[in-house]
Parts: C-alpha cells; sequence; structure tokens
C-alpha cells in the first residue's frame, strides 16, 4: 500500500485524538514542518514527543513518533518530519498531506527523555535529532532559565540544519562535519569542545540517529559523564 491510499478518518480509540494541519512548509527538500491545532490537547514537557497515525480505507494502519519543536505556551504544536525513502508516514506527511487535514494523534508521550526544566542540561542532537532541543530551548526562553541549559547540535552543513537561526541566538553550539564556519574546521564536535559546556550539567540529552547516538554518547562518557546522567533518544527508517 502507498502513502497515497490513507485518508484522514476519525479516532480508533479513546487514547488517540484528532489534529487539524494548519499550516505546512518545507525547511529542506528533505523536510517538513507542520503544525497542528490538537483535540482535547493536554500540556507536555520538552522532550515529549506525539504518535501520527494514518489510517487506509480498509482499516490498515501505519504510525510514527515525532518529536515535539513547540513549548506547551504555543497554541499548536509543532513537528519537524524528515522524508525517508519507503517511508510509509513521512512521505504521505510530506507529499500528501495538505493543510486543513485531520490526522490521529496520541501524545504527550515520553517521562524518560522529558527536561523538568529545573535541572541544569546539556543537549548534543544530530540532524532532526535536534528537534527536542528546540522545544527546550523554548521553554527555557519562555521560563527565563536559558542558563540552564547548554545545545551543541551538529549537521552535515547548514543547508541541512534546521532552525538554524534559533539555535543561533539561543547560543548553541554548532558542527558542521563537511563545511567549516567561524574558523571552526568541519568534523564532529570534541571532548576539548564539549568539556566546558559540561560545568554544572547534571543530565545529558542525546538525539539522533542511531549511529549519532552511539558516537555521542561515546563523547559524553569519555568527558567524564555518567551513562546514568545520560538519557538517549534514537530514531531511523524503521524507527
Amino acid at each position: 500500500m502507498t502513502d497515497g491510499s490513507f485518508a484522514s478518518v476519525g479516532v480508533g480509540a479513546t487514547s488517540w485524538t484528532t489534529g487539524r494541519i494548519i499550516s505546512k512548509d518545507f525547511p529542506a527538500p528533505h523536510l517538513v514542518r507542520l503544525r497542528m491545532h490538537v483535540d482535547d490537547r493536554q500540556r507536555h514537557w520538552p522532550g515529549q514527543h506525539y504518535l501520527i497515525r494514518l489510517r487506509a480505507p480498509d482499516d490498515y494502519t501505519a504510525q510514527r513518533s515525532y518529536s515535539l519543536a513547540s513549548d506547551d505556551s504555543d497554541p499548536l504544536v509543532e513537528f519537524l518530519v524528515e522524508r525517508l525513502p519507503d517511508g510509509e508516514v513521512s512521505e504521505f506527511l510530506a507529499d500528501v498531506a495538505e493543510v486543513g487535514d485531520v490526522l490521529e494523534l496520541r501524545g504527550p508521550i515520553g517521562r524518560w527523555f522529558r527536561w523538568d526544566t529545573y535541572t541544569p542540561a546539556l543537549c548534543l542532537v544530530g540532524g532532526t535529532g535536534l528537534v527536542p532541543a528546540v522545544s527546550m530551548i523554548r521553554a527555557a526562553r519562555r521560563l527565563d532559565r536559558s542558563d540552564l541549559l547548554r545545545v551543541v547540535a551538529v549537521a552535515r552543513s547548514p543547508e541541512e540544519l534546521p532552525y538554524a537561526d534559533e539555535l543561533a541566538r539561543a547560543g548553541a553550539t554548532i558542527a558542521y562535519t563537511r563545511d567549516g564556519t567561524g574558523g571552526r574546521p568541519p568534523g564532529p564536535p570534541t571532548a576539548d569542545e564539549i568539556g566546558p559546556l559540561l560545568a554544572g550539567a547534571e543530565l545529558a540529552y542525546v538525539c539522533g540517529s542511531s549511529r549519532f547516538a552511539e558516537f555521542a554518547e561515546g563523547l559524553l562518557i569519555a568527558s567524564g559523564v555518567s551513562p546514568e546522567a545520560i538519557r538517549v533518544e534514537r530514531f531511523g527508517v524503521t524507527g
């Protein structure tokens, strides 16, 4: 079945609700940003996610988890979706879904990866794994607690870093692995770079592909962070 066979339908279970797409844009050719109004919306913490479920006329379903980029104070919820090859849900959201469509959602979900907005923390994120860090940045700014959060964002090039301007305004450290910028040579972050950012941090959040997460977790441990203080969220084609 192709994504084009899915349709907007009613809620299939009491734990699910519906959300309407209010705006849709493409920050990069492989990325789609959705802002949605969610019915019966519950408050969320930065770092949490939603399930988006698609349902076909024959009742076949496909679902995928997407982290929230929005702060809880935002009247809409915001998702950034990477269009993955043969990804049933991501291809539908990027190529088929339109403003005004109603989709099934369940959330917010996730206790392990949420940030309580009080604990000093470092986020080491890669690619679209930066989305929960964006939510954390927005919550910290609203609560005037930006001093409690430090972010290191990794991408191959500036063109592949969504929210780049917002990250820069928040003082995030940005590492491009293929392009040198601002006197920094291309390459992943090093222990010398993240060491000073870990001062006072009680938790470290890692989000990205499985390959990135393995690298980031190893870097943090080599920099003296206890494994028990590291929260890791991995994603990939199969979720």
